[in-house]
Protein backbone atom coordinates (compact mmCIF):
# COMPACT_ATOMS: atom_id res chain seq x y z
CA UNK A 1 0.00 0.00 0.00
CA UNK A 2 1.28 3.05 -1.09
CA UNK A 3 1.18 6.28 2.00
CA UNK A 4 1.06 9.30 0.88
CA UNK A 5 3.30 10.95 3.17
CA UNK A 6 6.73 8.59 3.43
CA UNK A 7 8.44 8.27 6.48
CA UNK A 8 11.67 9.72 5.52
CA UNK A 9 10.02 13.12 3.99
CA UNK A 10 7.33 14.65 6.39
CA UNK A 11 5.90 16.91 4.03
CA UNK A 12 2.63 16.40 2.91
CA UNK A 13 1.80 14.53 -0.47
CA UNK A 14 -1.69 16.57 -0.96
CA UNK A 15 -1.78 20.15 0.28
CA UNK A 16 -4.03 20.98 2.68
CA UNK A 17 -6.87 23.44 0.98
CA UNK A 18 -6.78 27.07 2.47
CA UNK A 19 -9.88 27.78 3.55
CA UNK A 20 -11.58 31.49 2.85
CA UNK A 21 -12.05 33.73 5.50
CA UNK A 22 -15.76 34.08 5.95
CA UNK A 23 -15.35 36.43 8.41
CA UNK A 24 -14.02 39.19 5.83
CA UNK A 25 -17.47 38.53 4.27
CA UNK A 26 -19.04 42.15 5.08
CA UNK A 27 -21.96 41.95 2.48
CA UNK A 28 -23.92 44.59 4.15
CA UNK A 29 -26.81 42.18 4.81
CA UNK A 30 -26.86 40.46 8.21
CA UNK A 31 -29.18 37.84 6.59
CA UNK A 32 -26.29 36.75 4.02
CA UNK A 33 -23.60 37.12 6.19
CA UNK A 34 -25.06 34.42 8.82
CA UNK A 35 -25.81 32.49 5.97
CA UNK A 36 -22.10 32.50 4.82
CA UNK A 37 -20.90 32.14 8.35
CA UNK A 38 -22.06 28.53 7.84
CA UNK A 39 -18.85 27.81 5.88
CA UNK A 40 -16.80 28.54 8.62
CA UNK A 41 -17.78 24.83 10.02
CA UNK A 42 -16.51 23.17 6.88
CA UNK A 43 -12.19 22.69 7.33
CA UNK A 44 -12.96 20.87 10.93
CA UNK A 45 -15.88 18.23 8.83
CA UNK A 46 -15.46 15.46 7.00
CA UNK A 47 -15.87 16.19 3.34
CA UNK A 48 -18.75 13.76 3.81
CA UNK A 49 -20.59 16.71 5.76
CA UNK A 50 -19.95 19.36 3.08
CA UNK A 51 -22.91 18.58 0.95
CA UNK A 52 -25.21 19.59 3.79
CA UNK A 53 -22.93 22.80 4.45
CA UNK A 54 -23.91 23.52 1.34
CA UNK A 55 -27.30 23.06 0.76
CA UNK A 56 -28.22 24.92 3.53
CA UNK A 57 -26.52 27.82 2.42
CA UNK A 58 -28.09 27.46 -0.74
CA UNK A 59 -31.40 27.16 0.75
CA UNK A 60 -30.89 30.61 2.99
CA UNK A 61 -29.49 32.52 0.14
CA UNK A 62 -32.39 31.86 -1.56
CA UNK A 63 -35.05 32.52 1.22
CA UNK A 64 -33.07 35.51 1.82
CA UNK A 65 -33.59 36.66 -1.67
CA UNK A 66 -36.96 35.80 -1.83
CA UNK A 67 -37.77 37.68 1.28
CA UNK A 68 -39.62 41.16 0.65
CA UNK A 69 -37.50 44.15 1.19
CA UNK A 70 -37.48 45.94 4.87
CA UNK A 71 -39.34 49.13 4.64
CA UNK A 72 -37.65 52.26 4.13
CA UNK A 73 -34.87 51.67 2.06
CA UNK A 74 -36.56 52.70 -1.24
CA UNK A 75 -36.63 49.52 -2.97
CA UNK A 76 -32.85 49.13 -3.24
Amino acid sequence: MTELNETHNQVAAQPTPEWPDTAAAQVGDPSVEAAVATLDALPGMPVAGHEAIYSGLHDALLETLNEEPAAGNGGA
